[in-house]
């Protein structure tokens, strides 16, 4: 557990050290919601309409931004053999770096969605519900995106490929995600389905994303 917990530190330090970590992402974030309302013009009861989605997918695409390193950096210096030669797991130890993405990455981007959701006229009662929906969603983007960095790790423009992977295999989170916060707000679907779907999508990528990873790093690293 200690070797565990040193690791997720250890990601969590890097990811802020090289690249912007939370400050790249939620600055990603902010130009996605600022810029959008700027396209569809100032109705604001269209933008209350289609808020949840203009979050939810300004969070995706932030959440990819850091994914291209998350094994490029320990892939280069030589960590990554270690991490594989190592007596913990590489299931664990790939876990560890996606709870250190996710801490670093994605986590800032739920703690600021209530300030961003007023920007899109979203109500002050629905903001809870929101960063719910989003702290419940976001994990399932992030083991999905490492099964992606693992595969393009060693390939030669994997940030490419890494999108070209990920994406399509993140749409039916982004579909219940945003289902979940409609329901809340706009309504009059109920809340419930889309939200456990929500949930059992995040913890399916939990238990299987690590999995996968490890495979495709031993496979492709041999």
């Amino acid at each position: 557990m200690s070797a565990l917990l040193a690791l997720i530190v250890r990601d969590m330090r890097l990811a802020v050290r090289v690249g912007g970590g939370a400050l790249m992402g939620a600055l990603f974030f902010l130009i996605v919601v600022v810029m959008v309302p700027f396209a569809i013009g100032p109705d604001l009861k269209l933008l209350a309409r289609i808020g949840p989605a203009i979050l939810w997918l300004g969070a995706l695409l932030a959440s990819l931004l850091a994914l291209d390193r998350l094994f490029a950096t320990d892939y280069e210096d030589g960590s990554l053999d270690l991490l594989m030669t190592s007596d913990m797991p590489l299931e664990l130890s790939v876990a560890a770096k996606a709870i250190a993405h996710w801490l670093t990455t994605c986590l800032p981007l739920v703690i600021v969605a209530p300030l961003l959701g007023l920007m899109l006229n979203i109500e002050l009662n629905a903001m809870g519900v929101l960063m719910l929906t989003l702290a419940a969603g976001t994990p399932a983007l992030t083991f999905i995106g490492l099964i992606g960095a693992a595969l393009s790790v060693a390939l030669r423009r994997g940030g490419l490929l890494l999108a070209v992977l990920v994406l399509p295999l993140t749409v039916p989170v982004l579909i219940f995600g945003v289902a979940a916060a409609n329901a809340a707000i706009v309504g009059p679907a109920p809340f419930g389905p889309p939200f456990t779907i929500l949930c059992a999508l995040s913890l399916a990528s939990l238990v299987l994303g690590p999995i996968a990873a490890a495979a495709a790093l031993r496979h492709g690293l041999e």
